[in-house]
């Protein structure tokens, strides 16, 4: 036989349970119901799967030795340097002037045709770029494209050597600089 005491000590740790674990139940339903799925995916760039990496694949390339122990944003354009080159080079130069203190640990490479860019432009507006002809890179990064992908975008080499990602040509800089940022953040390299 219970008594009224009893009966309202139980009811308080019913109470005090559901405090704890109502939250619990009701994220497990939302979560298997469909209700509330994480998207999967934080980064703006598509990861590179496998990674390749540019000093195995390519011993002779300069890039392979140059960026050594850097981070390197490479962008590639096979034709003369039009307006589109142009603004893709002015979009690596800003995405590593938002890197802040941390610009110093990025290296931007421009990897062009037969066609020699207008050294005066790039030392006046774009001084540090590391401008090459690499005709063996360049088809590397052409086959490591994603097919799905517009062509003319950017990759990302960790100070490894390893491609890693790439980002479309249309992307914000802003976008390319968070992903970036987090890299360098949980990198313990370069």
């Amino acid at each position: 036989m219970t008594t009224k005491r009893t009966t309202w000590a139980r009811v308080q740790m019913l109470l005090i349970a559901s405090v704890f674990l109502g939250p619990l139940l009701v994220a497990a339903v939302m979560y298997y119901s469909g209700a509330l799925q994480p998207e999967g995916r934080t980064n703006h760039g598509a990861l590179l799967q496998p990674f390749v990496n540019v000093a195995e694949v390519l011993p002779d390339s300069e890039i392979g030795r140059s960026a050594d122990g850097y981070w390197a944003l490479l962008y590639v354009n096979e034709g003369r340097c039009d307006a589109g080159c142009e603004n893709s080079l002015y979009t690596i130069r800003q995405s590593r002037k938002m890197l802040g203190k941390e610009m110093d640990r990025l290296l931007r490479v421009f990897l062009h045709g037969e066609s020699v860019p207008d050294t005066v432009f790039l030392a006046d507006d774009h001084a540090g770029l590391i401008a090459t002809q690499d005709g063996e890179l360049s088809k590397l990064l052409y086959n490591k494209k994603p097919a799905a992908l517009a062509t003319g975008g950017y990759f990302l080499m960790d100070p490894l050597g390893n491609l890693i990602m790439y980002f479309e040509p249309g992307i914000d800089p802003s976008d390319m600089v968070e992903d970036i940022k987090r890299l360098l953040k949980l990198s313990r390299i370069g």
